[in-house]
């Protein structure tokens, strides 16, 4: 059984002291497939080092993420402009808007959301999308940019049935992680309505684990608690699931 973490941040400093640790742990359970997403220019250095640690195993991403845009956001788009002409990433992300933390920067979000889905269309990559507290909003621009060449993740999804139909409506796969699994989470009420061919699996880790972690930190391991609780909500057996969120995975992001 093969199963792809789609978003895992395995070079985040919560794991310095047993990395090489948490990805045997995670390699022993079966993910195999890990998909790195970045958040500004300060990792890019820890990102390549871990794609040269595991290359097998490790696809990296380039861009801004929403929280992380401040007055500095254009040099930090040039950062992005400027990695994705020296080589080879598997996505643009993670991108988007998040207001939860501030709101200060929602203009500043919102053009960088937009460029860099320009840059994606014009890399043929896909998008990883950030959302927090800005449905409306990202779903506006999405509207805006809407085009056959548009695709990726609506990473950790965590709206309604109504909004899950709407990001799939702009060719997004439902990013599901640890809220699946959460007693308030409520995506587990309706996830089993729609098509498991728009299903990708992820983690976020070191965030948002999975129960019985629920409040630790998160491992790319758990996401076989993700897969478990996905295999009750659906009611097929993990291995189907893992075969067909990993083949969505290669389909998203054509490795």
């Amino acid at each position: 059984m093969i199963l792809t973490d789609t978003h895992t941040h395995l070079y985040s400093e919560a794991f310095d002291d047993d990395r090489d640790m948490v990805i045997n742990d995670a390699l022993k359970r079966g993910v195999s497939r890990f998909f790195i997403p970045a958040i500004d220019s300060s990792y890019t250095a820890a990102m390549l080092s871990l794609e040269k640690a595991y290359p097998d195993n490790v696809f990296l991403m380039m861009g801004l993420h929403p929280t992380y845009v401040k007055e500095n956001y254009l040099d930090e788009l040039k950062h992005v402009e400027e990695m994705l002409s020296t080589r080879k990433f598997y996505a643009i992300g993670e991108i988007g808007i998040d207001l939860y933390w501030d709101k200060t920067f929602l203009k500043q979000q919102q053009d960088a959301f937009k460029y860099q889905i320009r840059l994606a269309k014009k890399y043929h990559l896909p998008i990883v999308i950030h959302c927090r507290d800005a449905f409306d909003e990202v779903f506006e621009v999405l509207e805006s940019e809407k085009s056959d060449d548009l695709f990726g993740i609506f990473h950790c999804f965590t709206g309604s049935f109504e909004q899950a139909q709407q990001a799939i409506s702009y060719n997004m796969k439902l990013g599901i992680g640890g809220v699946v699994t959460f007693k308030n989470g409520k995506i587990d009420t309706f996830l089993n309505k729609i098509d498991l061919n728009h299903i990708v699996l992820e983690t976020d880790s070191p965030y948002l684990a999975p129960v019985p972690y629920r409040g630790k930190r998160n491992e790319s391991a758990y996401l076989v608690n993700v897969l478990e609780k996905l295999s009750e909500v659906y009611g097929v057996n993990t291995e189907i699931i893992a075969q067909i969120t990993t083949d969505n995975s290669k389909d998203i992001f054509k490795v």
